[in-house]
């Protein structure tokens, strides 16, 4: 049976490292308070030349490379992000550009934090119709440009950064299985991200200069861990797994509470389970490419192995992807 695998992975993170000893400095906080509510220890920021379509082109090279593709032989690359260079022309067009993948057409997806697995979705179903199709599939965010450093419960939450994937079509058992997507538009106030000012001042939704991050915390925890843990299910039902089968599941990495409860709802142990939030926080779309390339490349995963991806994030979008490595 024809799939659409993943031949290839990569990452590229900020040189800039803050821990949470600099940000007691900066904001009423304490490596202890960010530890127990977040279990984030550190965060990478990007500075000048590490826009998020650098980033996301980084981690392309890289995956590129591993997967032995040229860029002139893409034929679409999908970046998912809420924090691209500028709203026109989209950060995928500008990774074309620096990656001279001039074969390619290329565009963004918005869906937040979920926004790699939409872009995945979205990746395989052109490989379906197309399977001779090459697709780089990109999560890339620099979320330190839309938070507001003052704010406490936010800001020590957010890093940046950007995964990546070369995927096409092969013949065999595995590659991507199954994946389910959702959103509610209906919650959005619980986490959002408003755009800049506009000159139409009738469309103006408030006054605020720079827009950044706004998150009621324990309301997004409440209703991620049910919908994660709901999308899951939804995907393993779908293909008849169950969940003592998986070898490793990759979740959004944006609060180890989270991580540790949807765990316990799939009666999985920790090592199952990828962990790295606690060296970059939660890196919005490029959480899950971000992991998905260090569990590779550290020996985590195997051929044949069932592999689950699973996301959270304002919208409300979530979702969960399964894959056969």
């Amino acid at each position: 049976m024809m799939r659409t695998a993943i031949i290839g992975t990569g990452s590229q993170l900020p040189e800039r490292v803050l821990s949470n000893t600099d940000l007691e400095g900066m904001v009423e906080t304490s490596d202890e308070w960010i530890t127990t509510r977040t279990g984030i220890k550190t965060r990478r920021i990007a500075g000048p030349g590490e826009e998020t379509s650098l980033l996301a082109a980084g981690a392309a090279r890289r995956a590129l490379a591993m997967a032995g593709v040229a860029p002139e032989e893409l034929d679409l690359i999908l970046v998912g992000t809420i924090t691209p260079d500028m709203t026109m022309p989209s950060c995928a067009c500008l990774v074309q550009k620096e990656l001279k993948a001039r074969r390619a057409f290329a565009m963004d997806l918005n869906a937040a934090c979920s926004g790699f697995l939409y872009a995945l979705d979205v990746a395989d179903k052109y490989v379906r119709c197309n399977p001779a199709m090459k697709v780089l599939v990109i999560g890339a965010e620099t979320l330190s440009s839309r938070v507001d450093w003052q704010d406490r419960n936010t800001c020590v939450l957010f890093g940046d950064g950007a995964g990546a994937c070369v995927v096409t079509g092969r013949e065999g058992d595995g590659g991507y299985l199954a994946g389910r997507l959702f959103a509610d538009g209906n919650l959005w106030q619980l986490l959002h991200l408003e755009g800049a000012p506009g000159h139409n001042p009738g469309l103006r939704p408030n006054d605020h200069e720079q827009p950044s991050i706004m998150m009621y915390g324990r309301e997004v925890f409440r209703h991620a861990v049910r919908a994660m843990a709901d999308a899951v299910g939804k995907v393993l039902a779908d293909q008849g797994v169950a969940p003592a089968e998986l070898s490793l599941v990759i979740p959004h990495q944006a609060n180890i509470r989270i991580i540790r409860s949807l765990a316990d709802h799939l009666a999985l142990p920790m090592e199952n389970v990828y962990v790295n939030v606690d060296k970059y926080g939660n890196t919005s779309a490029a959480t899950i490419p971000i992991a998905l390339d260090e569990a590779h490349r550290n020996g985590r995963l195997r051929r044949g192995d069932l592999l689950l991806l699973c996301s959270f994030g304002g919208g409300f979008t979530w979702g969960a992807s399964l894959i056969r490595w």
